[in-house]
């Protein structure tokens, strides 16, 4: 089946495992609050097999992302991307940039299967990023795995986060990209939620005006471009795009088949490190655990699953807005702000015609027009 057409109320574009919390990094916007050593309630590597084996279940080619942590904190990871490659899933890796992720684990990954990497890159230099991650040689380290990543073949994915602490390193960190050989940029939206409650977000125009430019980016530049926790990227490039559509065009997928327009609950589902299932670790809601649950079923049928695909149960200016089929606004962020994760997302500056309701305040960098400014 193409990515394009899998049904999200049946299976997820992207299934999420927490398989540690545990890295030796203490990263300023960490959502799992990562600790240096491993949780001892961890899912074992046998019910990390099982997890697998259910994972499996979905269909064909079901993407799955080993995230933390660090991942590389497991000594049984490449036995874990192995069985899931050997169970037809599509085995992609969220690691740390420190000293365990050496060129030799790197070709082990990618003789074990191994699809894709992605690693963090949160500056431009190495005395940005470094103070962002909090570990001196960490840029040096990421730079060092993603020219690994390459001799062994693996395609290269970048993730970096934008908050008001990062958000001027963006056009460095998008030279970067390129420089490295990336094939995706994967810009996160910070969500307030571990660590990065303590982060200044930028304000919703900023985060508008860093949109309109993503999209120029990446119209001429030989990667991809995607955002996370910001789904209303998509409404900006169609509204960018020569031919505006109404807001019903199905979301592009990328090269590994994630739609552009996934986000939690739809599409999109986490199983944390002790095995809760959450429509998102930003959304960290539990519907289930997969000790003693059915990951498929609660993926399909769990009430909070299902009102997360429903754009009728959006609610604010989400609700009332014509873009809502292609968006619909992030629902880990309306949850950590709010506390209701059906709520309008406060990062979106776009006011429907129809909508007459209560609005969030104004941000004084409202007329931001470049991220670099």
């Amino acid at each position: 089946m193409h990515p394009g057409a899998i049904d999200t109320d049946e299976r997820p574009f992207v299934l999420v495992w927490e398989v540690t919390q545990a890295c030796e990094l203490a990263c300023e916007h960490c959502r799992a609050d990562a600790k240096p050593q491993r949780h001892p309630d961890e899912l074992t590597t046998a019910e990390g097999k099982t997890l697998l084996d259910d994972a499996s279940r979905f269909g064909d080619g079901q993407l799955v992302v080993l995230s933390g942590g660090d991942p590389l904190a497991r000594d049984d990871l490449v036995d874990l991307v192995r069985y899931g490659s050997e169970q037809g899933l599509r085995m992609t890796l969220t690691p740390s940039g420190t000293s365990s992720l050496t060129p030799e684990k790197i070709q082990a990954l990618a003789d074990a299967g191994l699809k894709r990497m992605a690693l963090s890159i949160d500056g431009g230099s190495a005395a940005a990023h470094d103070a962002f991650r909090g570990e001196q040689g960490s840029f040096a380290e990421t730079v060092e795995a993603a020219r690994a990543a390459r001799e062994a073949g693996l395609p290269l994915q970048v993730n970096t986060t934008v908050c008001a602490d990062t958000v001027d390193e963006l056009p460095a960190i998008r030279d970067l990209v390129a420089d490295l050989g990336a094939v995706l940029w994967s810009v996160f939206f910070l969500v307030p939620v571990g660590r990065g409650a303590l982060l200044d977000p930028v304000s919703p125009d900023r985060a508008e005006a860093v949109m309109r430019w993503l999209h120029e980016v990446s119209e001429t530049a030989d990667f991809g471009v995607k955002t996370t926790e910001a789904p209303h990227y998509r409404r900006v490039a169609i509204q960018q795009s020569a031919g505006e559509d109404d807001g019903t065009a199905r979301p592009s997928a990328d090269a590994i088949g994630r739609r552009a327009g996934i986000k939690a609950g739809d599409g999109f589902a986490f199983v944390s490190h002790v095995g809760e299932v959450y429509p998102s670790g930003f959304l960290p809601q539990s519907a289930g655990n997969v000790r003693e649950d059915d990951l498929v079923d609660v993926y399909r049928n769990a009430d909070l699953f299902r009102r997360l695909r429903d754009p009728d149960e959006l609610g604010g200016k989400c609700g009332a807005c014509p873009f809502r089929g292609v968006c619909g606004g992030s629902r880990s962020r309306a949850a950590a702000v709010t506390g209701d994760p059906l709520a309008a997302d406060p990062l979106c500056s776009y006011v429907p015609e129809e909508y007459d309701g209560p609005l969030p305040d104004r941000h004084p960098d409202a007329e931001a027009a470049h991220p670099a400014d």
